[in-house]
């Protein structure tokens, strides 16, 4: 019974990513013209004199300074101290490198469709080293073509991970013996912040800033 209910599984995973480039490529919508912000923007000068020194920090790291899913965080200022800290080290000191962290990030903001990380880290991406043939097939709703090893294990465990919430024991074995335990274990944190991230800018129907195009049709 356990073995057919594994290949039922893998036969549905199979299904998702085959029809998955079928499916509308659409975005998480933006505000219509005129519609107030859902959380307006914070500022300094705004926050209590002891959440100061925390967005001091964030500004000094923070490409969108205390906007972007920062002005949401600092609702709960516990929360995004918490989150700044966490991010320091998955971002800046995690085991991954640089160049699969960010492809992890970019799997899942297109996952969500989220118009602010996938803006904020296409570029990050590719600075980083991930060949813009893998980024754009991505997007585009395909397996990516001419993944490097290690870059073909952070997919498939992710989409698996996604479309049966499970790890069968082949893809597990593969990704340890590519990436090790360290690494497994940084990327599926570096991952469910960036789901969090996501989850939060929808929330607030963030966007990138003014000008930057949205990297995908809106939803009607």
């Amino acid at each position: 019974m356990k073995n057919i209910k594994k290949y039922y599984i893998h036969q549905l995973a199979t299904i998702c990513l085959m029809t998955a480039c079928a499916l509308p490529a659409l975005g998480q919508t933006p505000p219509q013209p005129g519609e107030p912000k859902r959380f307006p923007q914070l500022t300094l000068e705004q926050l209590p004199p002891e959440v100061k020194p925390l967005a001091e920090e964030i500004i000094k790291i923070s490409t969108s300074g205390l906007g972007g899913p920062y002005n949401i965080m600092l609702r709960s200022p516990v929360f995004a101290e918490r989150m700044k800290h966490l991010l320091d080290y998955l971002r800046f000191n995690t085991s991954v490198s640089r160049r699969l962290n960010e492809f992890a990030i970019l799997i899942h903001g297109n996952l969500w469709k989220s118009q602010v990380e996938w803006s904020a880290h296409y570029p990050m991406a590719l600075k980083a080293g991930l060949s813009k043939e893998v980024a754009d097939d991505l997007k585009s709703g395909i397996r990516p073509r001419n993944m490097q090893p290690d870059e073909a294990v952070v997919y498939d465990l992710f989409m698996e991970m996604n479309n049966t919430h499970e790890v069968s024991d082949a893809t597990f074995a593969r990704a340890k013996e590519i990436l090790g335990e360290q690494q497994l274990v940084d990327l599926v944190a570096v991952s469910g912040t960036y789901v969090t991230v996501a989850m939060l800018l929808a929330l607030g129907k963030v966007m990138p800033p003014e000008g930057r195009p949205l990297p995908y049709p809106p939803a009607k």
